[in-house]
């Protein structure tokens, strides 16, 4: 019993230690590159992962710190148990408040499990998010307005729920897209009440938007594309009236293709495992799914096979 509890006290702080480190040595990296800053011309020269499950945690200091936000409010669904998100960082190191959102069972105490609690104003919310009960989330907890940091990833009906955010909602705004569906087709997966990726296709590649879809979402919105983060998974937009404070090159929206490319290979075979689908297969692995065509009026749901 006493080696076992020796054995847990250890994990623990190996645990803990692990995590200081990881922020220290993040922190120094990003203070020693602020004075580059005003040099970057493209965000994928500022991916850099501390906390974040890609290289986001880079390209949001940049943005934070040319818009200059030194104590962002932020909101962001998705989060897991909060170990990978885009927002721990901000929570660890700037004093922030900020919401979180996610329906993994026991959340709450999930998350409390990996960070300090009383280093910042953090709201944690379990709920599954739809397009139906954001707006009420937000407004209850506060976050309806003076939102400098927007982030969603709920793997699903990411579109439905920013179409119903009001203009100009963030800042800045981190959303998660689906580079399986290419650069040329404006589609999203239907408005589905408790959507799962898995459930709604085995191989885990229909879910989200397709990146031309969210583009032309968040321009309407109010906000500029200013390109993605290298593993190609999420868009970053700022808003219209913040762009001048940038000195990145703005990508050309009529050409996707950079943004796209993805070389991620996370698709599934029909008993659950890993089949590491790449290039045009990922796509042909769900031509008999149903998306919602956005290119049209009439937002009728097409097999993905008839755009193709």
């Amino acid at each position: 019993m006493i080696e076992k509890i020796l054995n847990f006290l250890e994990k623990k702080l190996f645990k803990k230690n692990h995590f200081r480190k990881i922020c220290q040595i993040g922190h120094s990296h990003i203070l020693n590159y602020r004075s580059k800053y005003k040099d970057i011309t493209s965000l994928n020269d500022l991916d850099y992962k501390i906390f974040s499950q890609n290289g986001e945690d880079g390209i949001i200091d940049y943005l934070l710190s040319l818009l200059n936000i030194n104590s962002p409010r932020f909101v962001e669904i998705g989060v897991g148990d909060y170990n990978e998100s885009n927002t721990r960082f901000l929570f660890e190191t700037t004093n922030s408040k900020g919401l979180i959102i996610d329906c993994v069972e026991n959340f709450e105490n999930n998350v409390k499990k990996n960070i300090l609690l009383w280093k910042g104003d953090l709201k944690i919310l379990q709920e599954f998010v739809d397009d139906k009960n954001i707006i009420e989330i937000l407004k209850k907890n506060e976050f309806i307005k003076n939102i400098d940091l927007f982030s969603i990833d709920i793997d699903g009906i990411d579109y439905w729920v920013i179409e119903k955010l009001p203009y100009k909602f963030s800042k800045i705004a981190i959303v998660e897209y689906n580079s399986n569906f290419g650069s040329e087709l404006e589609v999203t997966v239907p408005n589905i009440s408790r959507f799962n990726r898995t459930v709604y296709h085995y191989s885990n590649l229909c879910f989200g938007a397709s990146l031309k879809a969210i583009v032309k979402l968040m321009q309407s919105k109010g906000f500029t594309f200013l390109g993605t983060n290298k593993s190609c998974v999420n868009a970053f937009f700022v808003i219209d009236d913040e762009v001048k404070k940038l000195n990145i090159t703005l990508p050309d929206i009529n050409n996707l293709d950079q943004f796209t490319n993805s070389n991620i290979r996370e698709s599934r075979s029909v008993d659950g495992k890993l089949n590491f689908l790449s290039g045009k297969n990922k796509i042909k692995s769900i031509s008999d799914c149903e998306v919602i065509n956005l290119s049209k009026t009439d937002h009728k749901k097409v097999k993905i096979k008839e755009l193709l």
